[in-house]
């Protein structure tokens, strides 16, 4: 079993940044694939980023260039670096992870644990 707690939304002005962070209960953390995910109001939740237990990654057109992942296994702690915000980034933002299931990374299905959400709010 995995808990996952996500920390560091909040209100931004369009062109800010924010870091959220992730962090996850388990010896085993290192061993997941983790994801980020985002929902905004009225929309299904989708892809945000993803990364491997090796720290390959992958992101989403609608973040590439912007966003950035990465992982620190030894505090059990997923990043979400977020650069040049928009108003479009605004939504809940859900960290994910997962096990045997996850091949590309970037469907909802492939992932075992989540987390509760954390708010991001960008303002014009």
């Amino acid at each position: 079993q995995v808990q996952l707690v996500e920390s560091g939304g909040g209100l931004v002005q369009a062109g800010g940044s924010l870091r959220l962070s992730c962090a996850g209960s388990g010896r085993t953390f290192s061993s997941y694939a983790m994801g980020w995910f985002r929902q905004a109001p009225g929309k299904e939740r989708v892809f945000v980023s993803v990364i491997s237990w090796s720290g390959s990654t992958v992101y989403a057109d609608s973040v590439k260039g912007r966003f950035t992942i990465s992982r620190d296994n030894a505090k059990n702690t997923v990043y979400l670096q977020m650069n040049s915000l928009k108003p479009e980034d605004t939504a809940v933002y859900f960290c994910a992870a997962g096990g045997l299931r996850v091949v590309a990374g970037t469907s909802e299905g492939e992932y075992d644990y989540w987390g509760q959400g954390t708010q991001v709010t960008v303002s014009s």
